[in-house]
């Protein structure tokens, strides 16, 4: 686009402390710094501390504050132990976006184990423990909160190929709800975002192969990408005060591809049955590699990538 969005004339958020799980790169990184634009403090969490350190450099360059903590979402005590640095800080914890993420394609049939296990222990549990560590400070605290989860629009439909990110995240959705309801007597809102294709380093290496760009876009009702600066923009509307009547509910935003398209990634099970898999392995071979199995030989496990900037 050649202009920008701004749908804000305030700092709304001005000294509230929000954490952003993979906020070190790609959409992570996008919604990070459109809440520090508002004056919120930021605390951004990844893997590797390679990704976070930059990033907190280009929140202060806003004139906001920042702390990077290393933390692997699938560990409970390190997330624990995030949050209490986090609240030690800055004195509070007002807002969690829940963004870490994992995914790959696979042939379910090819799937070990243990690749499930790892896409699940990220995106699922990982969205547990922080929802749990955070939300434990917010009732504690007594003035609420907001908790924004990454979800996929597969979380409606499943998908076909990515059965370990299309359960974890129906589990997410199934948490949204589940806590706008019972922490609303906390004042704290839980909702949750389903973002079509945003163009990101991490994920669109390795989730679109070479060459099919043009024809993802076809299949997009509005005909074209999404911009990092919607998606942190409707982050930004969701975790302050001008939705403070929204809870329990997940926002699509994809420029009406899921009700065109179904699961994201079905239209691969219309190819014949002895290109599907070379056609992944292309696709595959484009983005992250998969670490050394360890289930059956020729079953592949989740590749060891840092944590992916969108819910894809």
């Amino acid at each position: 686009m050649a202009y920008r969005l701004r749908m804000f004339k305030e700092r709304c958020l001005q000294g509230r402390t929000a954490i952003v799980t993979g906020g070190g790169t790609g959409l992570g990184l996008s919604m990070a710094l459109r809440l520090a634009d508002l004056g919120a403090n930021l605390v951004l969490t990844s893997r590797d501390p390679g990704h976070i350190e930059p990033a907190c450099e280009k929140v202060r360059e806003r004139g906001a504050k920042a702390l990077a903590v290393r933390c692997d979402v699938r560990h409970f005590p390190e997330v624990e132990a995030m949050v209490t640095e986090a609240e030690r800080t800055f004195g509070s914890i007002d807002i969690l976006v829940n963004n870490a993420a994992g995914n790959f394609l696979c042939p379910t049939e090819d799937l070990s184990p243990n690749g499930f296990n790892a896409v699940v222990s990220i995106v699922l549990n990982g969205t547990f423990h922080a929802t749990l560590a955070a939300g434990r400070r917010m009732i504690a605290a007594g003035k609420g909160g907001v908790i924004l989860n990454m979800l996929a629009t597969y979380a409606w439909t499943g998908s076909g190929f990515v059965i370990p990110s299309a359960s974890a995240k129906a589990g997410v959705m199934a948490m949204t709800r589940s806590l706008a309801v019972e922490w609303a007597k906390y004042k704290i809102r839980v909702n949750g975002i389903a973002p079509g294709p945003f163009p990101t380093e991490g994920a669109w290496k390795a989730l679109v192969p070479e060459g099919m760009d043009s024809v993802g876009k076809s299949k997009i009702p509005l005909g074209r990408y999404g911009e990092h600066e919607e998606l942190a923009n409707l982050a930004a509307f969701l975790v302050s005060d001008y939705s403070a009547y929204i809870t329990g509910d997940v926002i699509t935003i994809d420029g009406g591809a899921w009700l065109t398209e179904g699961g994201t990634f079905n239209q691969i099970a219309m190819m014949e049955p002895d290109t599907i898999k070379p056609v992944i392995a292309m696709m595959r071979g484009a983005g992250a590699k998969p670490s050394s199995p360890t289930g059956a030989p020729g079953r592949p496990s989740a590749p060891s990538a840092p944590d992916p900037e969108s819910s894809g």
